[in-house]
């Protein structure tokens, strides 16, 4: 019983875990605009969405930017970013709200909101 307990602890320890990240996150805009996204949806660069490998596609996520104290809410609408070390693609919107655009790639904090 007591290993079975550990177990389970272990698991969702785990889960709790992963629903926050911290870690490179980049954007895409105007060259991607209007290509189908892992949802079978178009992507709209106006949009408040990222791509994720870690969260489901429907999943809310808080993105915060320690660099400019700046926070947007996103949708998980599509699967990425495929470039090593990052950990979230953001819509060019999202990027602009967070103040990150003009730096390309940089370090945020990701919090789960709402799976999807």
């Amino acid at each position: 019983m007591r290993l079975k307990t550990l177990i389970l602890l272990l698991l969702l320890g785990v889960t709790l875990c992963s629903a926050q990240q911290y870690g490179r996150a980049s954007f895409y805009g105007k060259k991607f605009q209007g290509h189908i996204m892992a949802n079978g949806q178009k992507f709209d660069r106006h949009a408040l969405t990222c791509a994720s490998r870690d969260f489901p596609l429907g999943t809310w996520l808080s993105v915060y930017y320690p660099r400019t104290g700046r926070k947007v809410n996103v949708l998980v609408t599509d699967k990425g970013p495929w470039v090593r070390g990052r950990i979230l693609d953001l819509s060019e919107h999202a990027a602009y709200v967070l103040g990150l655009h003009p730096y390309g790639v940089d370090l945020v904090f990701v919090t789960l909101i709402e799976g999807g």
